[in-house]
């Protein structure tokens, strides 16, 4: 059987930036108040005129292709995760593809599994690669959040950014690099508590809902955030337990950066140190599906991740879904 690798990473981020103190001309709030709870300073927002989410994931797959000298038609599966896509139809994978002037007509598939949807195409393409059925597929997370939220909202404005991570996988028999293991969830009994109600078929837009300004994402906070502690630990937790290993055989952390103090909790729970634990919540807020692909391909450049280890991912988002993965890299 075939094992999956991540041949190459790669990111993009908007030049734009928004700190807490820009938001705090606008709504009443101040820097202390949003990094104390967050961890949270600032925010890359897109330029709504270009940087939509399939440019940014056009750009973040240019990088990765770069580093691993493929030829973009050497593609045979693009896959795309996004909360908001570029259109409603046809999928932003689509964009994509022609973004990068493939012209093989590989399939391409889009994700939205909301902020852990990086993850659930990771399991998913490991297993099209471990089937023979696919070779080299380009997974991508790419968020143009701030297209829903509400800037005078001081509960949610200061919560999402902009961006976009590429990841492009590929086949070997090669002994070491390959998911080890991964696990999926959904817990859609509180599927209200975020969510974004109006724009689908349920309820469409209209001039009354812009005018009450109903059109932006719900949240409730202490629900997502307690179940987003509970269910990643625990998820986590399965994986060691179930491949026979020890926080200690863990190299590195990397779970999605919604917010510290979620993070920091996660990491007690499992009794993980914090210095091994990738965060960059601090630069890019939470963007979603694309925050693990962000951070490990920072991680990467930095040269903190290396060949050999192992990475826990894990990540909570709405629906509720979740999930987690252990890769040996």
């Amino acid at each position: 059987m075939f094992q999956t690798q991540i041949l190459s990473t790669g990111h993009f981020t908007p030049e734009k930036v928004v700190t807490n103190d820009d938001i705090a001309k606008r709504v009443d709030t101040n820097d202390q108040w949003i990094t104390e709870r967050t961890g949270i300073k600032e925010r890359r927002i897109s330029d709504e005129n270009k940087e939509f989410p399939s440019y940014m994931a056009a750009e973040a797959a240019k990088e990765a292709l770069e580093k691993a000298k493929m030829d973009p038609n050497d593609i045979d599966l693009i896959m795309v995760s996004n909360t908001i896509g570029d259109y409603n139809f046809p999928n932003t994978a689509t964009v994509v593809q022609e973004r990068l002037g493939i012209t093989s007509e590989c399939p391409c598939l889009d994700i939205n599994a909301a902020c852990t949807g990086w993850v659930y195409g990771l399991v998913v393409a490991n297993s099209l690669i471990q089937t023979n059925v696919y070779k080299n597929i380009l997974l991508i997370g790419t968020e143009m959040t701030s297209r829903f939220n509400n800037w005078d909202d001081r509960q949610t404005c200061i919560l999402f950014g902009d961006g976009c991570g590429a990841t492009l996988l590929t086949a070997t028999d090669k002994e070491g690099p390959r998911v080890i293991d991964s696990v999926l969830g959904c817990d859609s009994s509180k599927k209200d508590s975020l969510i974004l109600p109006v724009g689908g078929a349920v309820r469409r837009g209209s001039v009354e809902i812009y005018q009450n300004k109903e059109q932006f994402v719900s949240m409730d906070g202490q629900t997502v955030f307690k179940n987003a502690v509970k269910t990643m630990a625990s998820h986590c937790a399965k994986i060691l337990q179930d491949n026979n290993l020890t926080q200690a055989d863990i190299d590195w952390f990397i779970p999605h950066q919604a917010n510290q103090r979620i993070i920091e909790a996660v990491a007690r729970r499992l009794e993980y140190p914090m210095e091994k634990v990738i965060s960059n919540v601090h630069k890019y807020a939470n963007t979603s599906s694309a925050s693990i692909p962000i951070a490990m391909n920072e991680a990467l450049k930095e040269g903190k991740i290396k060949r050999g280890q192992k990475v826990m991912f894990a990540a909570f988002g709405a629906g509720l879904t979740s999930g987690a993965a252990l890769i040996e890299f």
